[in-house]
């Protein structure tokens, strides 16, 4: 059986106009998805650098960088050959990224890099101390001139753009791809920040040189098993090491200023807006938002998927609580919020989509900072108890009790808390996400109310969250 390569499929190699950082499922399920299906996609060929490990660039890379999108519905899959990246590289190889990036032709670097990889401090503000930057700015420092071992994607971009500085390559866009609320702005913080610590006249360059795009991006990608690898195989009658799984559903919006250019991405549906906030607000807080919770929630009932979360009636009514009160905080006819709760609790429920709630638990302290905090903050100033989203902060405290190699940023501050007891580990927990939070003791005492909620009944999440038993145990989602 043959391999899958470019003299297998009619897809010819674009050249590299797109330099991405963070080489994973979604940025193949999405954004290479897009480029291809763009008008003008032949001509826009993307460059994608790994993180942490090499693995997929060399098995792309082996590829041509050509993979399988399986996109799987309710109904059955269906198969389409990927061709828009044309070099997968390993993130650790800094010299190319540097020349690409210094390169004319590169008109944009685009990041899915995860939340906790922009070092925001509770605030939201650049913390040079955070992710690795001290390490990186101690090799800038160092050994400017070759890279030295540099690993994190921003010193690696930081370093990358002195480069196209000092090549007088013009203006680069750079396009944030990762679930943050102002994502833009996030990266534009992060990136200046950094250059800042380093070398003021970098900084200075990029403010003048740099536009920074912001993006709300959705589409549910769970990692590749054995049995989507072999599928391909069977189905296709090609070895693909490499295919990705997704939703048939997918949504990009975007804002901002692409000084030299991009694909015409709305030809494949994207959009493009002057303000993205409420798009943002939206599927922060009612895709990601849920998910976090059904990750906590439904892995402290014993489930392992978000389908099988969805089924459970008590986190099923604790999603719809939450989306009730994320709800009273999205205005706006456009956005359609009936509809796209509808949406959510059909794409939730496609059990032929194993998204494992373990992917989705990681780096909370991040990630319930932009997903929980806001809504619970604006329910307490419109004077409700704020219930619903802190019943996500609750599950959250319960489930980092019971793990002992928990994937966040701050792991280390976490598992010191955990020696606490009661309301005084709930507010110690609480200003790791955002600081401040835990001094409030109308919230602290509400949080610490609802914990243990998912090792309970019904009747204990009635009683939480002020719902009627038998609206819990009866509600149609």
């Amino acid at each position: 059986m043959p391999a899958l390569d470019r003299t297998l499929v009619r897809l010819p190699k674009a050249p590299v106009r797109i330099v991405h950082l963070g080489l994973g499922a979604f940025h193949r399920s999405h954004e290479a998805w897009y480029t291809q299906h763009a008008g003008d996609g032949a001509d826009w060929g993307i460059a994608a650098f790994t993180g942490r490990r090499p693995d997929a660039a060399l098995a792309l890379a082996a590829q041509d960088g050509l993979f399988t999108l399986v996109e799987r519905s309710g109904d059955g899959d269906s198969f389409e050959v990927i061709g828009s990246i044309s070099e997968a590289v390993d993130g650790a190889d800094v010299r190319r990224l540097r020349e690409l990036v210094s390169s004319p032709e590169t008109v944009m670097v685009t990041l899915t890099i995860t939340e906790a990889a922009y070092g925001p401090d509770s605030n939201g503000s650049f913390d040079a101390e955070a992710a690795g930057f001290a390490g990186d700015l101690a090799v800038l420092a160092g050994s400017a001139a070759t890279g030295g071992k540099l690993t994190t994607p921003l010193g690696r971009l930081v370093w990358s753009l002195a480069g196209r500085r000092e090549a007088a390559a013009g203006p680069v866009a750079v396009v944030s791809c990762d679930n943050l609320s102002g994502n833009g702005d996030v990266a534009r913080r992060a990136i200046t920040g950094l250059a800042e610590a380093w070398d003021p006249e970098l900084a200075l360059w990029i403010r003048a040189s740099v536009s920074f795009v912001s993006t709300s991006v959705d589409r549910i990608t769970p990692r590749t098993t054995d049995a989507d690898i072999a599928e391909v195989e069977e189905s296709c009658g090609y070895r693909d090491s490499s295919p990705v799984v997704a939703e048939p559903f997918r949504n990009w919006v975007l804002s901002g200023s692409f000084p030299k250019g991009r694909p015409r991405w709305e030809d494949a549906g994207a959009v493009v807006v002057d303000d993205i906030e409420p798009y943002e607000n939206r599927k922060l807080w009612l895709l990601n938002g849920a998910h976090s919770l059904l990750a906590y929630a439904g892995q402290l009932r014993g489930h392992t998927t978000v389908a099988q979360a969805l089924e459970d009636p008590l986190c099923r009514d604790a999603v719809e609580s939450f989306w009730d009160e994320a709800a009273q905080h999205l205005a706006g006819g456009e956005l359609r919020i009936p509809e796209y709760r509808e949406a959510l609790r059909a794409r939730f429920g496609n059990g032929r989509i194993a998204h494992h709630l373990s992917q989705i638990a990681a780096d909370g302290s991040t990630k319930l900072r932009m997903r929980a905090v806001p809504v619970l903050s604006a329910e307490r100033s419109s004077g409700r108890s704020g219930s619903g989203s802190a019943m996500m902060l609750a599950a959250w405290i319960d489930y980092v009790a019971g793990q002992k190699d928990l994937q966040d940023p701050l792991s280390d501050a976490i598992a010191e808390a955990n020696g606490a007891d009661g309301a005084d580990r709930t507010g110690i927990l609480l200003n790791l996400v955002s600081e401040g939070l835990g001094e409030d003791p109308e919230i602290v005492a509400l949080v610490t109310r609802l914990c243990g909620t998912f090792t309970s009944d019904a009747n204990a999440l009635a009683s939480a969250t002020d719902t009627p038993a038998h609206l819990i145990s009866g509600r149609n989602s």
